[in-house]
């Protein structure tokens, strides 16, 4: 099993489209710190739509608290040194990604320095990419890799 995990997620269907993906991949989500919208948030589960029922999500109010959770952590952020494609995923790994506006704070990606991981953007015209593009752009890849897609 994968896990995916977000760092303080700010908008709802954001959070509603990552576990729509978690829901048809069977990754775990876990949701860390606090969130900017409460989980019955219409918005969340209209981006859900009906398949919340089939998530696996665990609320994790610290990162101390998440951490002993998973297998290894991989933090997507930009910049990264290192290309998502050039990771090498295993079972029980975590895809953990920061907050929309925030990304990961400074003593998460120092900590995890050795594991950090990002997606290539050739035209630099944006900042990022969204959330819920992101996860799945990574979730896909390790999926790919384990399963040898």
């Amino acid at each position: 099993m994968l896990h995916v995990a977000l760092w303080e997620p700010e908008i709802p269907p954001n959070t509603g489209n990552v576990a729509r993906l978690c829901a048809a991949t069977g990754a775990r989500l876990h949701l860390i710190g606090r969130l900017g919208f409460r989980l019955d948030d219409r918005s969340l589960k209209r981006a859900g739509l009906d398949y919340w029922d089939a998530v696996d999500v665990v609320r994790h109010i610290t990162f101390e608290e998440f951490e002993p959770t998973v297998g290894r952590i991989w933090c997507v952020e930009t910049p990264a040194s290192r290309l998502y494609t050039r990771a090498e995923f295993a079972d029980g790994d975590c895809l953990l990604f920061g907050a929309e506006s925030k990304g990961l704070p400074a003593g998460v990606r120092d900590k995890y320095a050795e594991t950090m991981i990002g997606i290539p953007m050739p035209t630099e015209a944006v900042r990022s990419l969204n959330l819920a593009t992101s996860v799945g752009i990574v979730l896909y890849e390790a999926l790919r890799q384990l399963h040898d897609w």
